[in-house]
Parts: C-alpha cells; structure tokens; sequence
C-alpha cells in the first residue's frame, strides 16, 4: 500500500481498536483500582501533539466522570526549572504513542523520584516510558505506520473513558457505551468520506484555518488542526470558541475558513456564537460534531450522531477532520501519508 493508503486503513480501523480495549476491559478495572487506593489528591498530564490532545480530554472525563482534579502539567518547569515535578499522594500520567518522546519520559522518572503514583498511557508497551511507571496501560493499536497519528490517538480516548468507567464505579455501562460507540463509527465512515470531498475541494485554496470548540470537544479541534497542519500544510489554529471573540475574529475574511464543532450539551450556545461572529466576518463555516445542525447558516456540514455519553462523542467527532485532512491534502495536490520534516517518533528536547 501506498503510505497514503496505509494512513486511509489506519483511520478505518479505528473501531476494531476500541473493541479490543474492551477485551482487556479486566486490565484496565485492576489499574483503576490501584490508582484508587487511595485516591490521588491531584492528577497531573503530560503529552506532546496527539498525546497533548488527548490529555485535554483526558482533563475533562476525570473530572466529568471521576471527579479528580486534574491538570496539564509543564514538562518544562521540573527539567528546566529545578521545580518538582509532583508530590506524594499525586498520580501523574505521561502520553506518548511510542512510549519513546525524550522529556515526557524524562517527566515521568522524575515525578516517581518524587513520590507520586506513576501512569503511562503508549502503545508502546516495552517502550522507555513504559519502564518509568508504576503502572502501564498500552493503547494496543497494533503498529501505526503513518505519521500522522489517528487510531492511536483515539484509542488513548477509549482507554482514559473506560478507566474513568472504572474508576467511578461505572465500568460496565461505559464499556457498553463504547461498544455502541464503535459500530456507530464503522457505520459512519464511508457516509464521512463521500461528505469530505466537497468541502475538500471548496477550501482546497485556504492556507489557513481557525478550529473552534469548548469543553470536552476543545480536544477535537486541536487534533483536526494539527491534522490539517501536518498534511496538508495549512496553518490551523485552534482555540476555544469563547477566546475567538478575544483577538483572533479581527483576521477573518473569505479566505480563513472556520470548523466550529458542536456538542450537544452546555457548550453549545458559546459555539453557535462563534459561528455566528465568523459568518459575519465573511468567513467560510464548517459545523462537525454532534449538534452541528444546531450552529445556522453554516456553508458546510459534516455531523456525527449524538451518543448517549457525551464523554464517548470525541471518538466520533475527529472522524469528519482525519477524513478531510485526507482529502484536502489531495485537492492540494499533496501526499497526506507523506508529510515533509516530519518522523513518526519525534526527539525533540
């Protein structure tokens, strides 16, 4: 296969990867339980790219599910500050797809010196993070040749939905959830596909885009955009759907489209008024997401259906923006399993 077939398949086998947490669901229970007894007083996360947007969502269903405080904690402060990294009676929870990214591993070995319960979420179980935790729970995507990250980036979503389950003591009914959650998927993306290529080919001249979205789908729009940036060259930014009425409507025009995603629950009237501010700036909208029919006068649809768990419907969210970057990245004329300057396990200090 072509790699750019190779990153379509990876995108198709999505649902197969949450349906094999669900297989392991004993796995995970028995790593809920020992991250409870006792409770953590303070959860701390750290990831880059993907892993960084999933520990934003992973911020929201903690809390949402379990009710732990949790935080994205700066990897810069203890390896470059001195500052410790986390206290006794903490859990802090490095991501990394390769398990093999320099400082969050660097991070993790330093939180555990200082006494905190220690978690790494990599699909790579043998990996360097792996060897710094306490615990290890492995997205077990199989291999993900791509470089831009899709089934593990949703798996790491899966697997923090059904440990939150478990932690809460809702274990059953989020695996449930789940299951439904993954035939929904397989059931939307050929519809997704087929939706992508005219949207793909009206904003094939962007060279810009803003992404929008609040509480649990502010994940979302972070990974579309760094999706559309590494594929498709674009300069994707994105933001809260509140913090664009703070500075960033000022450069909208016609040529800076705007992909606001929609939740179906209390964020929803902040982002019909972000949608609203782009259309009367002239902006090309875009509404995904569960209650994209909600945001009026949008130039562009590609919903997904609502799930009973609204801490479930990120999975599906990303969905239309993996397929879109695919197909945008070919009406530029681009390679999107190919993406220049880039390697599959970023060294970066």
């Amino acid at each position: 296969m072509s790699p750019a077939e190779v990153l379509r398949a990876e995108i198709a086998q999505q649902p197969q990867v949450w349906r094999d947490l669900l297989a392991r669901e004993e796995e995970i229970a028995a790593t809920a339980a020992a991250l409870t007894a006792p409770p953590p007083t303070l959860v701390r996360i750290a990831g880059h790219g993907t892993s960084d947007h999933a520990a934003i969502y992973a911020s929201y269903v903690l809390r949402i599910v379990c009710g732990w405080t949790v935080v994205r904690d700066s990897i810069s402060l203890p390896l470059y500050y001195g500052l410790p990294a986390a206290r006794p009676g903490e859990l802090a929870i490095g991501i990394s797809q390769s398990g093999e990214t320099p400082d969050v591993v660097a991070w993790l070995r330093a939180a555990r010196a200082d006494g905190a319960t220690t978690l790494a979420i990599t699909n790579g179980a043998d990996s360097s993070l792996a060897a710094a935790a306490d615990h290890v729970l492995a997205i077990g995507a199989g291999v993900e040749r791509s470089i831009a990250a899709t089934k593990t980036y949703t798996g790491t979503l899966a697997l923090f939905a059904l440990l939150a389950g478990h932690v809460a003591g809702r274990g059953a009914a989020v695996a449930d959830g789940l299951a439904g959650v993954a035939g929904v998927a397989e059931a939307l993306l050929p519809r997704l596909d087929a939706q992508v290529e005219p949207v793909a080919a009206a904003l094939a001249p962007a060279q810009r885009m803003y992404l929008s979205a609040r509480g649990l789908e502010l994940a979302t729009a972070y990974e579309i955009a760094l999706k559309l940036t590494e594929v498709c060259y674009v300069g994707a930014k994105a933001m809260s759907a509140t913090a664009m009425a703070h500075g960033p409507v000022a450069a909208l025009d016609a040529t800076l489209p705007v992909w606001l995603v929609a939740a179906r629950d209390g964020t929803l009237p902040a982002v019909r008024e972000a949608a609203a501010r782009a259309r009367a700036a002239g902006a090309p909208v875009v509404a995904s997401g569960p209650a994209a029919d909600e945001l009026e006068g949008a130039d562009h649809l590609l919903p997904v259906p609502p799930v009973p768990d609204a801490f479930l419907a990120p999975l599906l969210s990303v969905l239309p923006g993996q397929l879109f970057a695919v197909a945008l990245a070919h009406a530029k004329g681009l390679d999107p399993g190919s993406p220049r300057h880039l390697r599959k396990v970023t060294s970066a200090a």
